[in-house]
């Protein structure tokens, strides 16, 4: 739904509110996962098939036909990406780490997405870039701790979806060229939840029960909210804009794991967080500000 009358301040607000609610969905998870022992694979299909049914008047109105596409191959890389990043992304929590610190190595993701786009798609590197993808995976090692034999294989998990979800979004660029955005979203509606049953079958599919299925039916809808408040704040405000204020989901997701789950960051993890939301958000300001001049030249 489009607000017909857009208002920046009301879009920043719809973007805080939508990194609330992720933060929520994501103490969901955690509880499912690792404290009640739902297996991880099949919360990420329930969790995308309980969206699909919230979808499903959107693909109904739109029909399957407006998947017809000129790049199957790429739609389908592109999903299987999304959906490994999904499996990486809960099984990190399902391994018990917080989901503040879950979130924060996620959040490197778009330096991953700066190198592909160099590597792959020839784009050029500016040193502003290089300055945010120093920072930001400073702040990556001081979370992983290397260098005190901290990396496990559950540190990695955030950071394989990190690198998943950065493919995934290369591959929407290049659709972007020639591809109607309707087209792009009807392929990731319509197939990630099949393709996540896929994962959830070769691990030992489980059907939730009682306050398992409670929980992941309130996940659901506090997920469709999520999504519902990310639209709204893109209809009231410049992608631009609103984009630094989708970095606070970080410390929602802080917040939240204090709040419900008593996980909270502690010294020099606190260095960490803020070098990656540094790295993040000088990349913004940067890109805004070369294209602010390029367009004054």
């Amino acid at each position: 739904m489009i607000q017909p009358n857009p208002s920046p301040l009301r879009g920043a607000l719809f973007m805080v509110l939508a990194g609330i609610a992720f933060a929520a969905a994501n103490a969901i998870t955690w509880t499912v996962t690792y404290k009640m022992g739902f297996k991880p694979q099949s919360d990420a299909f329930w969790q995308y098939a309980i969206a699909m049914v919230f979808s499903a008047p959107f693909i109904w109105r739109q029909g399957l036909s407006r998947m017809k596409t000129r790049h199957p191959l790429l739609h389908c890389a592109r999903i299987l990406l999304s959906v490994l990043g999904v499996q990486a992304f809960t099984q990190a929590f399902a391994s018990g780490m917080a989901p503040w610190h879950v979130v924060a190595l996620v959040m490197t993701s778009p330096f991953f997405v700066m190198i592909g786009a160099a590597v792959l798609l020839r784009e050029r590197v500016g040193a502003n870039r290089w300055i945010a993808a120093a920072l930001g995976f400073s702040g990556a090692m001081i979370l992983l701790r290397p260098w005190e034999g901290a990396l496990t294989l559950a540190t990695l998990y955030p950071l394989a979806a990190a690198i998943c979800w950065g493919g995934a979004s290369l591959i929407t660029k290049r659709l972007t060229q020639d591809e109607p955005q309707t087209a792009i979203t009807m392929w990731l509606l319509v197939l990630i939840a099949p393709v996540n049953g896929l994962f959830s079958l070769q691990a030992g599919f489980e059907l939730p029960t009682g306050q398992i299925l409670a929980l992941l039916l309130l996940g659901g809808v506090i997920m469709y909210g999520a999504q519902h408040f990310l639209t709204l704040a893109y209809a009231n405000a410049d992608a631009g804009f609103v984009q630094p204020f989708d970095d606070l989901k970080l410390f929602s997701n802080i917040f939240v794991s204090w709040l419900v789950l008593n996980f909270a960051p502690e010294g020099s993890y606190w260095l960490g967080i803020l070098l990656i939301l540094a790295g993040s958000l000088y990349l913004l300001w940067s890109e805004r500000r070369l294209q602010t001049l390029a367009r004054a030249a």
